[in-house]
């Protein structure tokens, strides 16, 4: 595509649209700038709950995946890329699970996340490449991330994964885009022109962030990685997610903190086996066989053993 045809297909993009409301925004002073950027960002939840039913379809698919052990990959290209990659290494602290289950894969590799990249993303081969390079299998589940809807890193991404057969999905911020065409299920909330245009780390890319909050988020807590709305499979690898877990368990249970310290020692700071150990008094492997059996919701095995 030359560089006429680039600037023809933009053109027709809504998040590369001229902000009507935010012409004149060079010549406001300082608060009324922040409001205006604020304005314009309130209405990015709105967008996102349009799409609520996209999601839902995309976490059930991310569930099924987790129950065969398989995994969520992320790619994307740019910001849209940092985002995915940002929600994927918050997986693990947040809810224990692998470093490897929720993957997220930026174009032109782990240096893009600092610092730009040229050409990184205009390339199908290595979307291609970068899941061939993680073995992808029909069992996972792949989230194509790019605003515009036509960055070819993702392209290429997902009509690999399609061919292999795994579940693909589209977010993006246009509607009828390239990658919504190709994927299974397409998540495109529009929030519209941007403040600055074409700047689409702003609406577009809070958009894309709560949506991969969501499904993250939802699929954890459908595999049994909460409490209520406790995150009992937190891994407190800092002071203070130590100090977070003590607090859990003596949130959930009613003990005292030095009782919580006593139970996360004895079960290897596993908040979940620590909670149902002191609940139940069961002994560290008959609390660890019941949480298996109930496949790791806390509730179920609390249930099992009480009721």
């Amino acid at each position: 595509m030359n560089e006429q045809e680039l600037m023809s297909e933009l053109e027709r993009l809504v998040s590369e649209d001229r902000n009507p409301r935010t012409m004149d925004i060079d010549l406001l002073p300082t608060m009324d700038i922040l409001r205006m950027i604020n304005d314009e960002d309130s209405g990015v939840p709105a967008a996102v709950e349009k799409v609520i039913p996209q999601i839902a379809a995309a976490v059930d698919r991310i569930v099924g995946a987790f129950q065969k052990g398989a995994r969520l990959v992320y790619m994307g290209a740019g910001t849209s890329g940092r985002l995915g990659v940002l929600d994927a290494s918050e997986c693990p602290p947040t809810f224990g699970v692998p470093e490897d289950m929720v993957l997220g894969l930026i174009a032109g590799g782990p240096k893009a996340l600092v610092r730009a990249v040229e050409g990184a993303e205009d390339d199908p081969q290595q979307g291609i490449k970068a899941l061939q390079g993680i073995k992808l299998t029909a069992d996972d589940v792949v989230v194509g991330i790019a605003v515009s809807g036509r960055t070819p890193y993702v392209i290429g991404g997902l009509t690999y994964a399609r061919q292999v057969g795994a579940t693909t999905v589209a977010l993006s911020c246009n509607p009828r885009s390239v990658i919504a065409g190709i994927a299974d299920i397409a998540i495109s909330p529009l929030v519209g022109p941007e403040v600055l245009a074409g700047s689409t780390r702003l609406k577009s890319g809070t958009a894309q962030k709560l949506v991969l909050n969501t499904l993250t988020t939802a699929s954890m807590i459908r595999i049994g990685k909460s409490y209520q709305n406790l995150m009992v499979d937190l891994n407190p690898s800092n002071k203070k997610l130590v100090a977070r877990a003590v607090g859990i368990v003596m949130q959930t249970t009613g003990c005292t903190a030095q009782q919580a310290r006593r139970a996360l020692d004895q079960t290897g700071k596993d908040v979940k086996l620590a909670i149902l150990v002191t609940i139940t008094g069961m002994g560290i492997e008959e609390a660890r066989k019941a949480l298996d059996n109930a496949g790791g919701f806390l509730r179920k095995a609390i249930g099992e053993k009480t009721a």
